[in-house]
């Protein structure tokens, strides 16, 4: 449970502090960009992924490898959205959102072993931040 809040809980709050405005509005965005509406269902299913994924880390070993390469995705995910919605610097939040991408292959490959479940329960999310990051490149390059 402790799990969900933390994870729903700072999704939202992120969200809420660093809603888009009319800065990103008036950005050019590509043509594959989803309706606004899309995200907040996305990210709640996710998010439930997430949190089950880091339950399941902790629970197993809080000082191993797949526990840190969670809470290093989790400190990415949440940084992204203030990089790009608050500081308005698209080009940061590229960085970012590879990086992210990054630990949350190296948290599949880790637990794909160990904790099928949790390497599985990453393979949304892992799509959805691919995607995300496709965007991001986007509308660096469109702006």
């Amino acid at each position: 449970m402790a799990f969900l809040v933390l994870v729903i809980g700072g999704g939202i709050a992120i969200g809420i502090m660093t809603a888009p405005g009319e800065w990103y509005a008036a950005l050019s965005k590509p043509w594959f960009t989803p309706p606004n509406w899309v995200f907040g269902p996305a990210w709640t299913v996710l998010y439930v992924l997430i949190a089950l994924a880091g339950w399941r880390s902790y629970a197993a070993d809080a000082r191993s490898t797949q526990s840190k390469l969670w809470w290093t995705q989790l400190a990415l995910n949440f940084a992204w959205s203030p990089v790009f919605f608050a500081l308005q610097q698209p080009g940061l939040a590229l960085a970012v959102i590879v990086a992210l991408l990054t630990v949350i292959t190296l948290f599949i490959r880790v637990s794909w072993s160990s904790d099928r479940p949790s390497a599985l329960a990453m393979f949304p999310y892992l799509a959805w931040v691919a995607f995300a990051s496709l965007l991001n490149l986007s509308i660096v390059f469109l702006n």
